[in-house]
Order: C-alpha cells, then sequence, then structure tokens
C-alpha cells in the first residue's frame, strides 16, 4: 500500500482504512517507496524526498490509529530499491537500517531512466540479455540482506524494456534466482496490481509460482495498492493460483519478524 506522498498515489488514511474494512482484511501494511535523495536516480516522482519521511511517519500512525479502531492492524513497511550500484544500494541500505521497519520490500524497477541507464552501460543491446541480467541483479538484491520479500518480481515482463515473454524460455536464470531466495531465506511477493494493467497477469506468473515451490521460496501477497479502490484487488483469485502452485501458507512480518498463515485460513 502507498500513500500520496511518492507523487503517483491518492487517498487519505481514513479511505485506504475503510476499503480494507470493506475488504474484510485484518491487517495490512504500508510499503510506500524509500526516498533516494541522489541527483543520478532521477527520474519521473516515484518516491517521497528524504525530508518527507517524518510526513510518512503520521501518515502511518494516522492509519495505525484508525485502524485500531476498525480492528484492523496496521504495520509500517517501506518499499526498498534494489539497484545494480554499490553506492546506491548502501545509501538505500543505510536509510533502512535502525528504522524499525515491519516488512521490508525490494524491487527492481526497469522501467526508470537510471536502469535504463544502465542497461545501455553494460552493452545489453537485446531481450535476453536484458532479462537475464534483470534476474541476475535480483539475485543480487536478496543477497543483499536488506529485504524480506522480493516485490513482483517477474514485472520486467511488462512496460516496454522488453518484449512480453514467457517464462519457461528463461527458467534456467528465474530458477537460479528462486534458488538465491531459498538460501538466503528472503521471499518473493504475489503482487496482484499486475492483473489490472500490462499484460493483465498477476507477478509472478503462475509457473514461477510452482517453481518457488519446488525451490522452498516462501511467499508473500500485496495489492500494491496506489488508491483506495485497489486496496486487497483480485486477492481470491491470487489465493487460488498460488494453492494451485502448491503453496499451502503464505508469510508476512512483524518487527522483522516472519509470521505463517495457512492459505486456508485467508479464503
Amino acid at each position: 500500500m502507498h500513500t500520496p506522498l511518492c507523487g503517483h498515489a491518492i487517498g487519505t488514511p481514513h479511505e485506504f482504512l475503510k476499503a480494507a474494512k470493506e475488504k474484510g482484511l485484518k491487517l495490512i501494511t504500508i510499503t510506500c517507496h524509500v526516498p533516494v535523495d541522489l541527483p543520478e536516480f532521477g527520474g519521473p516522482r516515484i518516491r517521497m524526498t528524504e525530508s518527507d519521511f517524518p510526513q510518512y511517519l503520521n501518515w502511518v500512525n494516522q492509519a495505525r490509529e484508525l485502524g485500531e479502531a476498525m480492528g484492523i492492524d496496521v504495520l509500517f513497511g517501506i518499499e526498498g530499491e534494489i539497484f545494480p550500484d554499490e553506492h546506491i544500494q548502501s545509501r538505500i541500505g543505510n536509510f533502512i537500517k535502525g528504522k524499525n521497519f515491519d516488512y521490508v520490500l525490494g524491487s527492481l524497477h526497469h522501467q526508470l531512466p537510471s536502469y535504463r541507464n544502465h542497461i545501455d552501460s553494460r552493452g545489453r543491446l537485446d531481450d535476453p540479455e536484458i532479462i537475464e541480467g534483470y534476474f541476475q541483479e535480483l539475485c543480487d538484491g536478496a543477497r543483499s540482506g536488506i529485504f524480506h520479500s522480493i516485490a513482483h518480481p517477474d514485472v520486467i515482463r511488462i512496460y516496454g524494456t522488453v518484449q512480453p515473454f514467457d517464462p519457461s524460455d528463461y527458467e534456467a536464470v528465474i530458477r537460479q534466482f528462486l534458488r538465491t531466495c531459498h538460501e538466503t531465506g528472503t521471499c518473493i511477493e504475489v503482487n496482484t496490481s499486475g492483473l489490472a494493467k500490462g499484460i493483465f497477469e498477476i507477478h509472478p506468473d503462475p509457473i514461477i509460482m510452482k517453481w518457488a515451490n519446488e525451490e522452498q521460496v516462501d511467499l508473500t501477497i500485496g495489492s500494491d495498492a496506489h488508491k483506495p479502490q485497489s486496496v486487497g484487488q483480485f486477492f481470491d483469485k491470487a489465493l487460488n493460483l498460488i494453492r494451485q502452485a502448491g503453496h499451502h501458507h503464505l508469510n508476512y512480518f512483524i518487527n522483522g519478524e516472519r509470521q505463517t498463515i495457512p492459505i486456508d485460513a485467508m479464503l
């Protein structure tokens, strides 16, 4: 769940909590984009500034107070950035440390100018090189120890950096990423927002959920809501797909500690 501080979300704490209540949710985590005040990491407004962070704390606290009155637990999270530059990644990691986040997502936004510039600087000229590099960099994100879960891990399939592709064509590198998640104890996120945009498919593709089960990788779930109407969107469909892929539990985090819940308890 995002807040208007990122520059591309709308809604008040009350509107988001009201939507969560109507969906029957008992717990939500707010995970707006981590601030990174670096000129070389600029581009479209997708994140708060570091000076906005106190407002983010206030937004979360307002939501938490409203949640208490509505019977909804509100957790404090952040969507961190995975980026293949040591200076930028260290800056992000250092910001996140010591903030007492319940939950830290890691995402690689391939569609931003900073990553497109990175692709060009590495001389990646065709789709296979870009896709394989992307999943290798997700491996680095999992190894960083910064993130509890990797957000929308196959989002490279939308937004035009490459042509939409069948994950089976890249099974080897995707399984390498999943094995890295297993080795590091990192979850991957099932993100339902893809059902409303791009190629209108869930992230990750159900075949990747199946491979995750085979590689013993745990899942989290999120609606990536940027407006109240999107809170909890498509959860019923997602839970059925997750179960069909062989998973029986989902995970969430409190004070950085993993909590597990049976999928059957959520249906």
